[in-house]
């Protein structure tokens, strides 16, 4: 199949117009000019859940199609360094030895360090049709030197963590400057959340800010484990070895 990225081709929705490129040049169409190539509908009788979910990275919201998509673009958000995320972001038509197909891919994530193509699908919904429209999108993705990934899910604790944390993701003022000593009391050793936020003069505001501070990466927790009084907190550059 020689010359298959001039071959194959994606579709873009761009000022409510069209716009095909071949697949080697999908690095070259400007992302923040896209909109979703497939429109978000809601009605009573869908079995899916779709939505809008508020990204503290880009400053807007974006659309997703299940709890799944919900929960990547949550993980996105905590994860940092997010500078655009475009939702269904083209039509990918690719050639297999059965004939031409089409896929669009979940997610495109554009960050400092790269562009990511990503699709969600639970493990065990992947299908052998699944696993080639996957293998083509990576192809495509990687020939335009994107970066392509397939989310099945996540660890139950790790998730559950961090959507605690999401609580406190929005702008926090701190009148009464408690950040500046749960920062400063974590700067030699790790300690327990508790035993922290026990030690401020507020203990209430301070578990607040705690919990701001950690999703914004400022301090840092274990997430393998849940989120509990004895979750060690330290800070990004002072843990203790």
């Amino acid at each position: 199949m020689a010359g298959w990225a001039g071959r194959w081709t994606a579709t873009w929705r761009v000022d409510g117009g069209e716009l095909v490129t071949p697949a080697r040049d999908l690095g070259s169409v400007p992302v923040a000019c896209c909109a979703p190539v497939r429109l978000f509908s809601w009605r009573t009788t869908q079995r899916h859940r779709p939505g809008l979910e508020f990204l503290v990275g880009t400053g807007r919201h974006h659309g997703f199609e299940s709890i799944a998509e919900q929960r990547l673009l949550l993980m996105l958000d905590f994860a940092g360094a997010v500078s655009d995320v475009l939702s269904q972001p083209l039509r990918l038509r690719f050639e297999t030895l059965q004939g031409w197909r089409t896929h669009v891919p979940d997610f495109l994530v554009v960050t400092p360090h790269g562009t990511w193509l990503i699709d969600v699908r639970p493990g065990e919904r992947i299908g052998d049709d699944d696993r080639v429209t996957f293998a083509a999108t990576a192809e495509a993705a990687l020939a335009c030197g994107w970066r392509y990934e397939v989310v099945t899910g996540w660890g139950r604790e790790a998730l559950s963590t961090v959507e605690a944390l999401s609580a406190r993701r929005r702008a926090l003022t701190d009148p009464l400057r408690v950040q500046p000593g749960l920062l400063e009391a974590v700067s030699r050793r790790s300690l327990p959340f508790a035993e922290l936020v026990g030690a401020a003069a507020y203990p209430a505001v301070a578990r607040a800010h705690l919990l701001h501070l950690i999703w914004h990466r400022r301090l840092g927790i274990d997430l393998s484990g849940p989120l509990t009084d004895r979750t060690l907190v330290w800070a990004p550059y002072g843990r203790d070895r």
